[in-house]
């Protein structure tokens, strides 16, 4: 097997002899053959299995011809927008356009079109009438139903029909692409591949369908949001491998998407197998040109250690796509990645982070998901640990440990991320010390996203005081260890159930603090997260009790604007949302308060104050009157 980058031209087609691809694989982003990218591992995976993968990066999707540059495929059309949803990548939550894509050649904007998935399907079908189209990566996979799209503000159909593709991998694809490969190997038509486990499948017939619950249809769905947060549950309490049950959607003219239960996880085994493969570890040569692609700087020196999280924040669309289950990778197979990082001719010394979605899961919450799968109406953290939780840090320390005693690794960080109520859950303190003595470069990230308990129990994330202790415990292992390092807590503006006093909450907790962040991430509204679901049709899903959603952009850029109160820019805002929210105690110049009085202005509360003032002069006035005479 020639180790090369997969051809990108008919030019390489001939170099490793080929006359036709088995795949074509249409991919967003820049053509990055390295583990962190999807389409990395989804076409070196075929290729092991013995199939002739040809890439397309970044066609010019106005243009038929450019996805014909390696032929009509053998067995079909692979498609994917890339290792983030085309619009997350295109636009901010204000829903104005980024000034770079990190996933491009030169971090160039306009490469890739909007709803890129579907743009390149619709594509395809305009050359190839009857070629198999199988859609995946993250855009597929969490539309693979009905879904509201904060974009365009409406509730959309299963991708699989806009796209008149006829098949979706969702989640990590692995199993399924290879099971899919080989149906269509053997002779299987595509319309007849409706039995794989981690794929979605259109039909005008239930004949065959067995097992299934039945959601509402799109059509109920788009007349009551409420049918819509019913059906979202559903398919939330369906995302488990062993538990999880079939689900049909149905649409008009006798048409139906049905969603067949998710993949098993992968073992430590296959896990080891996938980041084994051959893979070239970087760009495609032909982009040095034009500045390389951004995003390999994040990643180039860093390793995967796990997928998947069972934390399950309801903003986070992880547990639609990786699923709660941990899979993780052996000691042998990180500590071999690492060696070859080590021979890289730009490597400093330093591995990035070593880590996952949260990098300190290491294996699955309790013993039961190994063969039963996670609980469907009950969290493993939230609202508080569950008591099978199996919070033990010492595989995670024994790793840490042998990838920094490797020659030429001078320091080991993690970045991608820890559970702070994971590591209080753990009763004992050697994870904590270990992170603070040997991990944080300074400052160390983490994400309480919140103060206010009204707020973070829509957020599905713990109490404000969980967060408060490990702050103080932080502080104190730091303490013991002489070491003056600090926390840098992601914070999220606008989510749902915050209004402006809740906002205010938060701003009284950073001044008490003495800290204001650089950044700060107004809730995005995400396809397949029960935030999403609850932005759009005011209700927690959870619980069907209605939600206080700010989706008034000016009180949205309020409230933005109190978690940054000191900015001056920011201060006609505060100023704006203080007044509304009746807390004119925090304009003034005591050190509780938040802003100063404009220039001239007087607050209620100093107008009250002088007011008294004038009173008691007046009282002190009539008083020595009355003395005098």
């Amino acid at each position: 097997m020639m180790h090369d980058y997969l051809p990108i031209s008919r030019s390489d087609m001939n170099i490793r002899g080929w006359k036709q691809c088995d795949f074509v694989y249409i991919i967003g982003d820049a053509y990055v053959d390295h583990p962190s990218f999807g389409h990395a591992i989804i076409s070196r995976l075929l290729e092991a299995h013995g199939y002739k993968v040809g890439i397309i990066s970044q066609p010019d999707w106005k243009d038929p011809k450019s996805i014909q540059i390696l032929g009509e495929p053998r067995l079909g059309f692979l498609v994917t927008g890339g290792n983030m949803d085309s619009m997350v990548n295109h636009y901010s939550v204000s829903k104005k356009r980024r000034q770079q894509d990190s996933y491009t050649p030169g971090g160039v904007m306009g490469k890739r079109p909007d709803y890129a998935t579907t743009v390149y399907c619709n594509l395809i079908r305009s050359v190839y009438k009857k070629a198999p189209v199988i859609i995946g990566g993250i855009e597929a996979s969490l539309r693979r139903l009905a879904h509201y799209d904060y974009w365009s503000d409406r509730l959309k159909h299963s991708i699989l029909i806009d796209s008149q593709a006829d098949l979706i991998s969702y989640g990590m694809g692995e199993k399924s692409i290879v099971e899919i490969a080989d149906a269509l190997n053997s002779g299987i038509a595509i319309q007849d591949i409706t039995f794989i486990d981690g794929t979605v499948y259109k039909t005008d017939s239930l004949e065959s369908v067995y097992n299934a619950l039945t959601l509402p249809s799109f059509d109920s769905m788009k007349a009551d949001k409420l049918e819509y947060a019913k059906s979202y549950y559903i398919q939330y309490g369906n995302t488990d491998p062993f538990i999880g049950k079939r689900l049909v959607e149905p649409y008009k003219d006798n048409l139906f998407v049905v969603q067949n239960p998710p993949a098993k996880p992968l073992s430590m085994e296959e896990m080891d197998a996938v980041y084994a493969l051959s893979y070239m570890r970087n760009y495609h040569p032909s982009y040095e040109e034009l500045g390389g692609v951004p995003a390999i700087r994040e990643i180039k020196f860093s390793l995967i250690s796990n997928r998947g999280c069972f934390g399950a924040c309801s903003f986070c669309a992880l547990t639609f796509h990786q699923g709660r289950i941990i899979q993780a990778r052996s000691h042998d197979s990180l500590l071999e990645e690492a060696r070859i990082l080590t021979e890289e001719p730009d490597f400093k010394g330093y591995i990035h982070d070593v880590g996952g979605p949260t990098a300190d899961f290491r294996s699955p919450a309790c013993q039961k998901q190994i063969t039963k799968g996670a609980c469907p109406n009950r969290q493993c953290l939230f609202p508080e640990p569950c008591k099978n939780l199996n919070a033990d840090h010492t595989d995670y320390i024994e790793l840490l440990r042998k990838l920094k005693s490797l020659p030429k690794v001078k320091k080991v960080f993690i970045r991608s991320g820890i559970r702070f109520d994971y590591v209080l859950a753990d009763p004992s303190k050697k994870f904590l010390k270990e992170l603070c003595q040997y991990h944080v470069s300074g400052q160390l990230k983490v994400a309480p996203e919140h103060v206010s308990d009204k707020v973070l129990s829509k957020m599905g994330k713990p109490q404000n005081q969980v967060y408060r202790r490990f702050v103080k415990e932080y502080n104190e292992m730091n303490g013991q260890l002489g070491m003056k390092q600090y926390l840098v807590p992601y914070l999220m503006s606008s989510h749902p159930g915050s209004g402006l006093s809740e906002a205010i909450e938060l701003a009284e907790y950073l001044r008490d603090l003495g800290y204001m962040p650089e950044q700060v991430q107004d809730f995005y509204p995400t396809p397949s997260t029960i935030s999403t679901c609850m932005y759009y049709t005011g209700y927690d899903p959870r619980t069907m009790e209605k939600v206080y959603i700010p989706d008034n952009p000016h009180e949205k850029a309020m409230q933005r604007a109190l978690i940054q109160y000191r900015n001056p820019k920011n201060y006609d805002l505060v100023l704006e949302a203080l007044k509304l929210a009746g807390r004119t105690d925090l304009i003034g110049y005591d050190k509780k308060c938040l802003i100063r009085p404009k220039a001239g202005a007087r607050t209620d509360v100093q107008t009250a104050g002088k007011q008294r003032e004038r009173k008691k002069k007046t009282i002190r006035n009539v008083h020595k009157k009355a003395v005098k005479k």
